[in-house]
């Protein structure tokens, strides 16, 4: 068993459908451990950041 999420070129290289990037899979990782992670931030030098940069998103998709 398992999920698959999206579909790949012929040779399983590049992702062709419903691509997800590495913000937006944190994002949904955290979303399922009750994290919030808009407000989940860091402070390096002398400014906050957010580990799932400002484009992360929860992908509701992958989650069942």
């Amino acid at each position: 068993g398992g999920y698959v999420h999206g579909a790949t070129d012929e040779t399983g290289f590049a992702a062709s459908e419903n691509k997800v990037h590495v913000h937006d899979l944190h994002a949904t990782m955290l979303h399922l451990l009750g994290i919030d992670h808009e407000r989940l931030t860091y402070r390096y030098a002398g400014r906050d950041f957010r580990l799932t940069d400002v484009h992360g998103r929860v992908v509701k998709e992958m989650i069942s």
